[in-house]
């Protein structure tokens, strides 16, 4: 069902697209964030700081496309998403000494502090990677081309995520049933 909640604001924002073209697409996306942020909080009762951000960010770009009727707006905005994620993680990591990823997930995964490191570092060459590889198709791509990038290119957070449980299993330790 979260996967769902997900993945449901780019559906709807590929299928506006493909029916009547970027600005309708835009407007969509934007409608489909805010219902997805009012769905996940009704059902968490609070939003994940990145929820917020993708809010923001979602609407101020939006706002921008359909005012001044310019694509690249709408196109930038997972550019500037990913490279503030990655400029967080790393600055928290190398800067403050905090693991923002290991402060976020270390209630639910018991994990080594090199792990946690390691994931950290790997989650900011993912976030540089996407912001970057998106930033290329905004830039050198047509709009068609980005939009289906858009949509196809969940394959890579899909192989991320694989390929971090992956990592991650082996030290994961099982749990001792207790005893009635």
């Amino acid at each position: 069902m979260r996967f769902l909640i997900d993945f449901f604001p780019i559906l709807l924002f590929f299928g506006a697209y493909k029916f009547e073209g970027i600005y309708l697409a835009t407007g969509v996306l934007m409608a489909a964030t805010v219902v997805q942020t009012g769905i996940v909080y009704a059902l968490d009762r609070k939003l994940q700081n990145i929820h917020k951000i993708t809010l923001v960010l979602v609407l101020v770009f939006g706002t921008l496309t359909l005012i001044l009727q310019d694509e690249r707006f709408i196109k930038w905005k997972p550019t500037v998403l990913y490279a503030g994620m990655a400029v967080v993680l790393a600055a928290a990591l190398w800067g403050w000494k905090k693991n923002f990823l290991q402060m976020l997930l270390g209630s639910q995964l018991k994990l080594p502090e090199p792990v946690w490191a390691r994931l950290t570092v790997a989650w900011v060459a993912y976030f540089l990677f996407m912001a970057g590889i998106n930033a290329w198709f905004a830039a050198y791509q047509t709009t068609e081309q980005w939009v289906n990038f858009k949509l196809w290119g969940y394959v890579f957070p899909l192989a991320f995520i694989i390929g971090q449980g992956l990592y991650i299993a082996r030290f994961l330790k099982d749990e001792p049933e207790s005893k009635p």
